[in-house]
């Protein structure tokens, strides 16, 4: 096993982990009832200004965004990661408006600090790969980049 090998796994490894979080967190927006969180998140949605809907929409993008981070691609790893910082801006400006325990308050800062992290690990080496789609120029050029 080569020494370039770990850091691939780690970064995988956290990858799925990443994933995992934000599916749970997929499933407990969409359970109809009470969850090990707390109260279900249609009243914690209204509580916090929202409409109750707003939790599918919010499930929704957590698990497509989850899943994009589980996809061997830098590009879409990045979409992913961007797209659940955004997700995690709202999440903590939401949490901070919200007067609650400082338990309740962590997970939030604590997620887009890692998002952020994993959107700056995996930032494209020209901007112009987010725009155009997979072609064989596009996958040679972000193979050699890693």
């Amino acid at each position: 096993m080569t020494a370039r090998t770990w850091p691939r796994r780690l970064a995988t490894i956290l990858y799925w982990y990443l994933a995992a979080s934000f599916f749970i967190g997929f499933v407990t927006k969409f359970w109809p009832g009470p969850t090990f969180f707390g109260p279900a998140y249609a009243e914690k949605f209204v509580d916090w200004g929202w409409p109750p809907w707003m939790r599918f929409v919010v499930g929704a993008l957590e698990l497509v965004l989850g899943l994009m981070m589980l996809v061997p691609r830098r590009r879409v790893r990045f979409i992913g990661a961007a797209g659940l910082v955004f997700v995690l801006i709202g999440a903590v400006t939401t949490h901070l408006i919200d007067v609650a325990p400082w338990y309740e308050e962590v997970s939030a800062p604590l997620h887009l600090t890692i998002m952020i992290g994993v959107a700056l690990a995996n930032w494209p080496a020209d901007w112009r790969d987010l725009l155009h789609p997979l072609d064989e120029r596009s996958i040679r050029r972000a193979s050699t980049v890693r």
